[in-house]
């Protein structure tokens, strides 16, 4: 019994104990929701009370700014304003005129509870809210029809807490004070619907040339979906975007309710391009200046999530300089082209800053008028690419010299019995690798695309600029996958002229927004992209091209006194396509020409809109050589170009063309099997070549003047004995009294005359043996040519004296043709004509002659005069 008592007493304490211990859980628990409560309500308060701050600083709601588009100003380099954009005209349209599957199309797609809520959708609030949290603050917005006719009036474009909440709260007042067809007319014609084109109604007209009743369903769509990225959807210039595009408007419709699913499936099928205006037809949606160059820093606004900025008003300050523009439009709109239909696109970039100065986006440009050349086509760039596939990163990964050895032979494409072709169908062995580059040889390039591998030609590109996900053997010569814009190609190659230092190409230095305060910077970080040796090995190699050397292909492109470099390219049809489209063997679809100093980088295509119309003739093809000529030159007339500086990593040797392994070249190779090339540092050849015993090439022998009194002339004649495998010719060359040598000819013969020597004149004549780049030593002789002794006086005779008959009787000389006795021809070196005696022969007797001692002159007869003559040899 007392065990039992016990033991419930002992029960009764335990309880007591764990009534004890829940009692404080309980509390703990309690104090904890109070402490969420409280925070809660302070968290509201301060938020409410927040939101009021906003608001009261919030900006007075002003008709004008709510109906009309904000300007936004652009500004060239120098901080000149040259486009202020939305003052452009444009069509308004009354709601009531608005069609209602147009009305439909934009609330489907934008905000589909518009005429229920005001001002703010909470249900859609609710879901971006969720977004947010999952991807981060400003992953997804909820902005209402009424929120975004708010910012683009009043606010500027940032993903602030005080920006939502002075557009909420403003679009709270609007809703109060405006109906909402008068709202949605207001977003109607205020939007943004593509480059410089506000409003539906303005659109309609510019992209279909027809009023909004006119409008057919799968129009309507696709200009109610283009607002959202109004330059990526623009159906002009990217038609399959602007598709998709289109088909998600037409689903959004179906999903709610606006059209059946029959509707919906007979727009999707209709090719966006159909009831476009064409080219011809289109007209300028604006009269600014450098079109070219504003669709560029549109482009770049899109990309970088500031498109719908410009409906807000914002300062976009450009890398545009004027002059350079001016120029080039000048030259893109001129008579270069050598037919009518043929493209051409330019950029220039500055070689230091990557910043893009001027664009050409083709011939005679307007905005919307077809693609702007420059940026918006990306072709294959031939062999524009070898230089940054093949060469550059053959010397930054292997360290190959400029001379490297590569053999230029027969190869297949590997695991394929395709065969690599060089342009000419030939193979020309052993060379170097400035050769092969310089003469644009496709089997080296490709090899030496093998030699470094995928992986590590794949980092060098994206260096510069170039993404592949694969790379494949034909990347090398061009021919792949790969296709750059000229903007792209110029930005790369800029990075060859700046030491290996890679900015990417931009239009845009910075955006000042609508507070004047708030700014984004665009320019982007400077990158190294090679090392210097790199840069300045392939530059070196890429003057050649525009050289004189035999083979170069860009010679069209060079600028006397100005240091450049580049490389021409074009690329190729496919066999099926020469028989698809009928065309000639010497058919090519584009041409290419990318070149830089080391102030500009200006890249260049042309081609035809259709490829099936091909490049035939040379003229074509040289076009981008040529155009970038006269922009080169212009640009760079009133400024200072430095050449390219060498760099301490590269050192310069003679070496022996085609030695495996390099080897130096000594001082007894033979000129023509030497070339001066690059190395990088510490990379030279330790071995020379054997020093070799070349063969003398021998002085000409028996070389002999004589005098030719009735031609008045003297005449040259020698010997030689000629060299094995090679071709000799003489140069002939005259010193006269002691003057300074003259050089008369360079002859294969081996005689000279020459014409008309003076009076009491001596002369020296040399004559040298020329094979190649070797010359002889001289072989020399002298002749001078001495005055005759005056006539006696002859007393007349008596009339009654019967004359004598000399023994020998005195014939006149006849005068050459065309001589009229003393104008004779000069003879070339300056000296008079000599008079000749009226051609009166003297009697031999009085005659001095003279023989030199060496015994190469045998004897020489003269018209009143003497010669005498010596021969030597001479160095």
């Amino acid at each position: 019994m007392g065990q039992e008592i016990n033991s419930r007493g002992q029960r009764r304490k335990l309880r007591e104990q764990q009534k004890k211990q829940k009692k404080p859980m309980k509390v703990w628990l309690k104090r904890l929701l109070i402490a969420i409560v409280s925070v809660g309500i302070v968290l509201f308060i301060a938020g409410a009370g927040l939101f009021a701050y906003y608001a009261a600083t919030a900006p007075d709601l002003d008709e004008e700014l709510l109906k009309d588009p904000v300007s936004s100003k652009f500004y060239d380099s120098d901080g000149k304003v040259f486009y202020t954009m939305g003052l452009e005209k444009r069509e308004h349209v009354a709601y009531e005129d608005i069609p209602k599957d147009m009305r439909d199309a934009i609330l489907a797609t934008e905000d589909v509870r518009f005429f229920s809520h005001h001002g703010i959708d909470f249900y859609r609030l609710g879901g971006a809210i969720l977004a947010n949290l999952r991807h981060g603050f400003g992953a997804q917005g909820a902005s209402t029809l009424t929120q975004q006719v708010i910012k683009n009036s009043f606010l500027q474009n940032e993903k602030t807490l005080k920006r939502k909440a002075q557009e909420a709260y403003l679009a709270i007042q609007l809703e109060r004070e405006y109906t909402k067809e008068e709202i949605f007319e207001m977003y109607f014609n205020k939007v943004l619907m593509s480059g410089r084109i506000y409003g539906y109604g303005t659109a309609s007209k510019y992209f279909y040339g027809k009023e909004l009743k006119d409008l057919k369903l799968e129009e309507m769509a696709l200009l109610a979906g283009m607002s959202q990225l109004p330059n990526a959807y623009n159906p002009f210039k990217y038609p399959e975007n602007a598709e998709k595009r289109r088909n998600t408007v037409l689903g959004l419709m179906y999903q709610h309710k606006k059209i059946t699913k029959e509707q919906m499936e007979e727009a999707k099928k209709v090719d966006v391009e159909v009831g476009l205006l064409p080219e011809n037809k289109r007209t300028t949606a604006s009269t600014s200046k450098y079109d070219a160059f504003i669709d560029v820093v549109l482009k770049e606004l899109a990309e970088n999530g500031d498109g719908k900025s410009l409906e807000e008003g914002i300062n976009v300050y450009t890398t545009l300089d004027s002059s350079a523009q001016k120029i080039v439009e000048s030259t893109m709109n001129s008579d270069i082209f050598p037919t009518k239909e043929i493209k051409s696109g330019m950029a220039v970039v500055d070689t230091e800053t990557g910043a893009i100065v001027a664009i050409g986006g083709g011939r005679n440009y307007g905005p919307e008028r077809g693609l702007n050349y420059a940026e918006a086509i990306k072709n294959q760039p031939g062999s524009t690419m070898k230089p940054i596939m093949d060469y550059g990163p053959a010397i930054e990964n292997l360290k190959y010299s400029t001379g490297q050895t590569i053999t230029d032979e027969k190869m297949f494409y590997t695991g394929t019995t395709k065969q690599i072709n060089n342009f000419d169908k030939l193979y020309k062995g052993d060379m170097t690798l400035r050769e092969a580059l310089y003469t644009s040889r496709n089997v080296p390039a490709i090899k030496l695309f093998k030699e470094v591998g995928v992986e590590k030609t794949k980092k060098f590109i994206n260096n510069l600029g170039i993404e592949a996900d694969e790379l494949y053997e034909s990347e090398a010569i061009g021919g792949g996958k790969i296709s750059l814009s000229p903007i792209e190609m110029a930005g790369a190659y800029a990075a060859f002229g700046n030491n290996g230092i890679y900015t990417a190409p931009h239009s845009i230095k910075k955006i000042v927004y609508r507070d004047g305060k708030t700014a984004k910077s665009y320019t982007p970080d400077p990158t190294p992209a090679m090392n210097d040796y790199t840069a300045y090995m392939v530059t070196d190699m890429l003057r050649d091209v525009v050289g004189s050397k035999p083979g170069a292909p860009g010679t069209t492109a060079a600028i006397p006194g100005l240091d450049i470099a580049g490389k021409t390219g074009t690329t190729n049809y496919a066999v099926d396509e020469f028989q698809k489209y009928n065309l000639p063997e010497s058919a090519v679809p584009d041409s290419w020409f990318a070149g830089y100093s080391s102030k500009y980088s200006i890249s260049v295509w042309s081609g035809y809109t259709n490829r099936k119309d091909p490049i035939t003739t040379s003229d074509e093809r040289l076009l981008p050589q040529r155009l970038f000529k006269t922009v080169m030159s212009q640009i760079s007339a009133n400024t200072t170009t430095p050449n390219f500086k060498k760099p301490n990593s590269v050192v310069e040797a003679k070496i022996v063309k085609g030695s495996k392994p390099l080897q130096l070249a000594s001082s007894s190779t033979p000129a023509d099997r030497t070339s001066t090339e690059l190395f990088v540092k510490g990379t030279l050849p330790t071995k020379t070549a054997p020093v070799e015993e070349v063969e003398k090439l021998d002085a000409p022998t028996d070389l002999k003047a004589t005098f030719d009194g009735e031609a008045n002339a003297i005449n040259l004649t020698w010997a030689h004995k000629e060299p094995k495998d090679k071709s000799v010719s003489f140069e002939v060359s005259v010193s006269v009294d002691g003057g300074g040598e003259q050089k008369l000819t360079q002859t294969s013969d081996k005689t000279y005359t020459y014409g008309t020597p003076q009076d009491g004149k001596t002369y020296v004549f040399y004559v040298r043996a020329i094979a190649d780049d070797e010359k002889s030593e001289a072989a020399s002789t002298s002749i001078q040519i001495q005055e005759a002794p005056p006539e006696e006086e002859v007393t007349p005779p008596d009339e009654n004296e019967q004359p004598e008959v000399p023994e020998v009787p005195v014939v006149p000389e006849e005068p050459n043709e065309g001589d009229n006795g003393n104008n004779n021809p000069d003879n070339g070196t300056g000296t008079p004509p000599v008079d000749n005696n009226d051609g009166i022969k003297p009697d031999e007797d009085e005659v001095e002659e003279e023989v030199d001692t060496s015994g190469t002159n045998d004897d020489t007869s003269n018209d009143n005069k003497q010669a005498t003559n010596s021969n030597d040899q001479h160095q």
